[in-house]
């Protein structure tokens, strides 16, 4: 019914006009657990470092809120999201970001932006605040929520919502660029979507049925009261981007890991509640992709199939594993000596490809395998050191130890797969901390008996850099030229940390 000119809604406690209870959240704590223990990259925080401050540099008093929306857009664009999300205004919404590539695609996020100027529309988060020392949370018990920006956004909600049926929204976001309030969607569809009166109002609204068809009219008649009659608790996220200016600006690298949840907070993983790699069982895909170029494969797409396929011709290096196997077995007519060569296919071509891929499969799975031990051993001894100095007396997989393909070779039939004493006296002193395995992927396999081992690639043989490789020259720029194949292997390798249980740095 309508008192006062102000619409008023009827609850089971017939309490017409509380204030919200208001649960802030502080960023770390609205994140997922396990996406908290994924390290992000360095090239992706200085990335957001460098569009973050843009943002806040470029932000002007004088300019209209249309001009400070797009800079946020820029800013959500070219840190995360124009790869795969496309990120535009729609209808009266100032922006949001959809799930897929293209306008047609369903709205995931909805954002109502302000210029930094604009105190009197936005929430105020921090009056009359009570910290919860053992949760780490805040609560208000004042009705500062109830402001514009979060009244835009109930309305905004609903119109996705109730009238174009779309139930992929996952968060609401009011920013006035120093100040983020972040609203889970599930909240507005259980405190707004979810209640008949309220959507019998908004459906009201947008047919025209009420008194007034402006915006104003549902936010000061409507969607005010409304809130003000919330007795369940409200609960956000809350960071304000000047709390941040220290680690922002300077160039103290061990300063960045205070802006890891912040990276993580606006990332599509979080707002989009995408999926994301949490374990040691999911690949990178950067890692994914350089691994590929090293052995001399690519993925391919066939319709909505992902395929690994060899490089085309013209696109090939000799210097990879894969080339260099294929070379090998030819030169050396290896396949003359299997016992059943029509099972690698029906052609020369074929089989040569077929055997020398079994075979750098395996030799990339041992050397896979030995560079998760080597971390283990290094993590585990640097644990129980009392200096806090890393240990590296353990790692094995490096130039120092293994120069060539035989040394390779080596390590994997006569130090790994023995005990130590009986090894050989030319690589017990090497490789004098390096565990015996009791494990059948250190005995030759069948193939390699009769084909190849890995002694027999060469060991002068280089590949381009990849053009995306992780590999960083002095200056801190992509590496770029040639470099010998194993070289180039051990460095890409010691570029990740295989030893990481996840941890909040970069």
């Amino acid at each position: 019914m309508i008192n006062g000119n102000r619409l008023r809604f009827a609850n089971t406690n017939e309490n017409l006009f509380m204030s919200e209870q208001i649960r802030i959240l502080k960023p770390r704590k609205a994140l997922n657990k396990a996406f908290l223990k994924v390290k992000p990259n360095r090239t992706e925080i200085e990335s957001f470092k460098t569009n973050l401050s843009q943002l806040l540099d470029r932000t002007n008093d004088t300019e209209s809120e249309e001009f400070h929306k797009n800079l946020v857009s820029d800013f959500l664009k070219d840190t995360y999201y124009k790869q795969n999300h496309f990120i535009n205004t729609k209808g009266r919404n100032d922006l949001v970001i959809h799930n897929g590539l293209n306008a047609n695609s369903k709205v995931g996020v909805i954002i109502e932006a302000k210029k930094p100027t604009n105190k009197a529309e936005m929430p105020q988060a921090f009056a009359n605040t009570k910290i919860n020392k053992q949760t780490d949370e805040q609560m208000i018990t004042t009705k500062k929520l109830n402001a514009k920006a979060f009244q835009e956004l109930v309305l905004y909600y609903l119109r996705e919502r109730i009238t174009h049926k779309n139930l992929e929204v996952k968060h609401l976001v009011a920013t006035n660029i120093n100040e983020w309030f972040i609203f889970d969607a599930t909240l507005f569809d259980r405190l707004f979507a979810q209640n008949k009166n309220l959507v019998k109002q908004f459906n009201d609204f947008e047919a025209g049925r009420l008194a007034d068809t402006k915006t104003d009219f549902f936010y000061k008649q409507v969607a005010e009261p409304f809130i003000d009659s919330i007795t369940s608790e409200i609960e956000f996220t809350y960071f304000n981007i000047q709390d941040f200016q220290k680690p922002l600006r300077n160039t103290d690298k061990a300063d960045d890991n205070l802006l890891i949840v912040l990276f993580k907070l606006l990332s599509p993983e979080h707002l989009l509640k995408l999926p994301f790699t949490n374990d040691s069982n999911s690949l990178d895909k950067r890692f994914y992709s350089e691994l590929l170029h090293i052995i001399g494969l690519t993925e391919t797409k066939e319709g909505s199939k992902k395929l690994i396929e060899r490089n085309k011709a013209g696109e090939r290096n000799t210097g990879t594993i894969l080339e260099d196997a294929i070379i090998q077995l030819d030169s050396l007519d290896k396949l003359s000596r299997l016992e059943k060569p029509n099972q690698f296919g029906n052609t020369q071509h074929e089989r040569l490809f077929n055997v020398a891929l079994e075979l750098s499969i395996t030799w990339i799975n041992r050397i896979l395998f030995l560079k998760l031990l080597e971390a283990q051993l290094i993590t585990y001894h640097n644990s129980s050191r009392q200096s806090g100095k890393d240990d590296k007396s353990f790692s094995f997989l490096n130039l120092d130890k293994i120069k060539n393909y035989d040394d390779l070779n080596s390590l994997f039939f006569q130090v790994l797969a023995r005990k130590y004493d009986e090894r050989n006296e030319d690589v017990k002193k090497a490789f004098e901390k390096t565990p015996y395995l009791n494990s059948s992927l250190f005995e030759p396999t069948d193939i390699e008996q009769v084909t190849l081992f890995i002694s027999n690639l060469k060991d002068d043989k280089t590949i381009p850099i990849f053009s995306q490789t992780v590999l960083k020259d002095q200056q801190g720029k992509k590496r770029l030229g040639n470099i010998p194949t194993l070289q180039y292997l051990f460095e890409f390798l010691d570029a990740y940390d295989f030893g990481a249980e996840g941890g909040e740095e970069i």
